[in-house]
């Protein structure tokens, strides 16, 4: 089984480097005060996509808004989300890619 750091790595080199946040090579240029809600809530994503299984992003997603977002502190009782609305979460904007890439990590340990 990879380890989270094996995780990370992956994504830092697939999803990182392509942020709008990130400066190409994988390193965040977020403010210092501000952190990325995929480092934030890393673990908890990775839980989320490793217990879910569809050939649709669909149960990843309302899996994601039900245990990441329902916790997270830019997301309002309602529900709402000013950061998703604005396309400026992460975390919500790469969440296919995201997938993706955990997803490979974990065929690529069981091809091994």
């Amino acid at each position: 089984m990879p380890t989270p750091d094996q995780y990370w790595l992956a994504l830092q080199q697939r999803v990182c480097a392509k942020c709008v946040d990130g400066d190409g090579a994988g390193n965040c240029r977020l403010a210092q005060n501000v952190e990325c809600a995929l480092k934030t809530h890393f673990p908890l994503i990775l839980g989320v996509v490793q217990s879910t299984s569809s050939d649709s992003i669909d149960p990843y997603a309302e899996r994601l808004r039900n245990s990441v977002c329902g916790i997270c502190i830019n997301q309002s009782a309602d529900n709402a989300c000013r950061l998703r609305d604005d396309v400026d979460c992460a975390l919500d904007r790469y969440y296919p890619l995201i997938v993706e890439v955990i997803e490979e990590v974990q065929r690529a340990e069981v091809n091994r």
